[in-house]
């Protein structure tokens, strides 16, 4: 249990959150097949063990969002339409106009859509209820956002909110890189994307390459802004941060997959030692990132 992508945010002090009304207000939706005239079915599976849609281990929370999606490509359905549209032209010699085209678009799908087959995928999620942590796996802002809305409104009265620091990430990379000096704790990696200012919005982008260079220095003298930056803590955890305090490729490094492996005695143990050990390094990672960022802007 390794999370790839994370999207961070902060769940208001003193939420309380339990453990059992959580598990209970998720199980009134779980997920389940598509009906046949649907597209996609979201809902809570179970993250580990049948029965429980929270996996607590150690004090922190495993969730699993499940998202069920038919498999109807749009060009087969235009293809499909057009092909009637062109036996209606033929038999009726007259061509098909926009609105009755629209109608063919929707009759077809109407008619393929309980044919189709379906996909699943799972976005994952960890709850630190102790330090306030809600973080979502999840490799773009969509699938972000989805988690985010079947949450809310799972439990409606939740609130968390994306983080916020003092110092803006890409202010603080280009900073730490045009001094040559990464942030306490951390060291640099050979991963770096600039991007102008100005409005061409021209980037460069880097990857496998000696970032301490000259030529790294004079584009940040012309105004370049470091918009993602190659890090990795404690010799632990490498990662690339962007301009959006979003955390990508995200890789758990091998002496802390030999702890976990040293840890567990079969694949259950295994599971919930990967989980443990990631939740626990990652939180103090977290700690040191808010500190190189300026600290956590607080709501109002």
């Amino acid at each position: 249990m390794w999370f790839r992508n994370l999207r961070l945010y902060r769940l208001p002090r003193g939420i309380g959150l339990d453990l059992a009304d959580v598990d209970t207000r998720l199980a009134r939706r779980p997920l389940t097949h598509c009906g046949n005239f649907e597209m996609v079915s979201r809902g809570w599976v179970f993250p580990r063990q049948e029965g429980a849609f929270v996996h607590a281990v150690g004090g922190q929370w495993l969730l699993a969002l499940g998202v069920e999606q038919k498999l109807l490509p749009a060009t087969v359905i235009r293809q499909t339409a057009q092909e009637r549209a062109a036996i209606i032209e033929r038999e009726q010699g007259r061509k098909v106009g926009r609105k009755e085209m629209r109608d063919l678009y929707e009759r077809v799908m109407e008619e393929l859509l309980p044919k189709a087959f379906s996909q699943r995928r799972t976005t994952w999620a960890w709850i630190d209820p102790l330090h306030g942590w809600l973080v979502v796996d999840a490799g773009s802002d969509a699938r972000a956002d989805e988690f985010m809305e079947v949450l809310l409104t799972t439990i409606d009265d939740l609130a968390p909110r994306p983080l916020q620091t003092q110092v803006s990430p890409s202010a603080a990379m280009t900073a730490w890189l045009a001094a040559q000096e990464p942030p306490a704790g951390f060291s640099f990696d050979s991963d770096l994307e600039l991007r102008a200012a100005s409005r061409s919005q021209s980037a460069i982008r880097y990857v496998h390459h000696d970032i301490g260079g000259p030529e790294i220095a004079a584009h940040i003298a012309a105004g370049k802004l470091v918009t993602r930056l190659g890090l990795t803590w404690n010799d632990k955890i490498s990662f690339v941060l962007t301009d959006k305090l979003a955390i990508k490729r995200l890789a758990f490094l091998d002496v802390l997959k030999e702890q976990s492996e040293k840890a567990a005695a079969g694949a259950d143990d295994q599971f919930d030692a990967d989980f443990a050990l990631m939740a626990g390094e990652l939180a103090r990672m977290f700690d040191d990132l808010l500190v190189a960022l300026g600290g956590e802007i607080k709501p109002v």
